[in-house]
C-alpha cells in the first residue's frame, strides 16, 4: 500500500466513499457550482425532451472528484431513463461491449468512466454504435465467416476522463458535447459541505464548515471525506458539534494545513527547495528523492500546487515559486532563482 492510498486529500474514489452516493445530487437543480456546465446541460436536456430524442453523446473531462459520475446520473434522472455504468479497463474484449450494447433500451445512457483506457479493438466496435446505432458482428471463422449488422436503439454514451489528451481523436470526434469540469470556489465548497452536513445530520456552525471547505482543494469528494473525518473527531474528542476549533484540530491531526496541503505536498516542495535550491528539477528526480512514483506526483500532487501558484513547469523542470517559499517559511533569494533559470 502506497502513501497515496491513505491520503485524505487524494481525489480518487476510495472504498469508504460509498456513503457519498447518498449525498450525490439527483437533479440538475441540486447541483452546486459548475454554472456554465449546468447551463449548457439544461439546454441539451430540454432540447432532447422537446424533440423526444435520446441525448447527444457527452464527454466530461477534468481532475478526479469534481462530479463527472454524478453528472451522468443526473442526466439519466432528468431524462427519466436507465443508466448502465462501466469503465474503460472493465471492458476487455469487443464481445463485452457488444453484450452491454445489445441490452440497452431506447434513450438509455451508457456511462464509461476512464474512457481513455478503452482498448483499440473495443473502440472499433463503439464507433459505429455511437454514429450509426449499429453493431457489426462476425459469425464463424475462416472462409465461412460472415459479418452481420445489428440495429441498436438510439442510446447515449456519456464518457468521463481525467486525461483528455489520451482519448483518441476518432473517439473524441464522436461526442457532440464536450465539457470541462473546473475546481470549485470556496463559496461552492461551503455550500456542498453545508448540504452534506445537513443530510448526515451533523451539527456544524458556519466557521467549522468554512474551515473544511477551505482545506478541501476545491474538490467535493475530498470535502465529503474530510467532513466524515471531522465528524468522527467531534464525536470522540468534542461534544459532537463541528466548530472552527474542532475542525482545525481534526484537520491538523491529519496533517492538512490551512491551504489544503498535506504531508506529500510539503515533501515535494521541500525536496525542490532544500535539495535542489528551488529548481529547476526533473519529475523523475523529485520522485526518486522522496520515494514516490513520478506519475503520482504529476497526476495527484502537481495540479493543486500549480493552481495555488506554488509550482512552475518550465522546459528545464519544476521550479518552486516565491509563494511556496513563504508558505513553508524559507527565505527566497530572487537573484539566485532567476540566475538558475537563465
Amino acid at each position: 500500500m502506497t502513501d497515496t492510498d491513505n491520503r485524505p486529500l487524494d481525489p480518487e474514489a476510495k472504498p469508504d466513499d460509498r456513503v457519498d452516493h447518498a449525498l450525490r445530487p439527483q437533479m440538475l437543480t441540486d447541483l452546486i457550482g459548475q454554472h456554465q456546465v449546468k447551463e449548457n446541460l439544461s439546454i441539451l436536456i430540454e432540447a432532447a425532451r422537446q424533440r423526444e430524442e435520446a441525448l447527444d453523446h457527452a464527454l466530461f473531462y477534468g481532475p478526479p472528484g469534481l462530479g463527472k459520475t454524478t453528472l451522468s446520473h443526473i442526466l439519466a434522472n432528468e431524462m427519466g431513463v436507465n443508466i448502465k455504468v462501466t469503465s474503460g479497463p472493465a471492458i476487455e474484449r469487443a464481445g463485452d461491449l457488444a453484450a452491454i450494447l445489445t441490452n440497452l433500451r431506447a434513450g438509455d445512457i451508457l456511462f464509461i468512466d476512464e474512457i481513455h483506457r478503452l482498448g483499440r479493438a473495443v473502440e472499433e466496435v463503439l464507433y459505429p454504435a455511437m454514429e450509426d446505432f449499429s453493431l457489426d458482428i462476425v459469425i464463424g471463422k475462416g472462409p465461412s465467416a460472415r459479418s452481420i449488422r445489428l440495429k441498436l436503439p438510439h442510446f447515449t454514451v456519456v464518457g468521463a476522463t481525467t486525461r483528455l489528451a489520451l482519448v483518441t481523436a476518432p473517439l473524441r470526434a464522436r461526442f457532440g458535447a464536450v465539457y470541462r469540469l473546473e475546481y470549485y470556489d470556496l463559496e461552492a465548497m461551503q455550500a456542498i459541505v453545508t448540504r452534506a452536513a445537513g443530510l448526515l445530520e451533523v451539527p456544524a456552525d458556519e466557521e467549522g464548515i468554512k474551515e473544511i471547505g477551505r482545506r478541501a482543494r476545491g474538490t467535493p469528494r475530498v470535502a465529503l471525506r474530510l467532513l466524515r473525518r471531522v465528524r468522527d473527531y467531534a464525536q470522540v474528542r468534542a461534544d459532537g458539534e463541528i466548530t472552527r476549533a474542532v475542525a482545525d484540530e481534526a484537520l491538523n491531526l491529519l496533517s492538512i494545513d490551512p491551504l489544503g496541503l498535506d504531508d506529500m505536498d510539503r515533501r515535494v516542495l521541500k525536496a525542490i527547495i532544500e535539495k535542489y535550491r528551488g529548481g529547476p528539477v526533473g519529475l523523475n528526480t523529485i520522485g526518486a528523492s522522496i520515494s514516490e512514483e513520478p506519475d503520482t506526483i504529476m497526476d495527484v500532487v502537481e495540479p493543486y500546487l500549480l493552481q495555488l501558484g506554488f509550482l512552475d513547469r518550465t522546459p528545464q523542470g519544476r521550479v518552486a515559486t516565491r509563494l511556496a517559499y513563504e508558505h513553508l517559511g524559507f527565505e527566497y533569494r530572487e537573484e539566485e532563482q532567476q540566475g538558475r533559470l537563465l
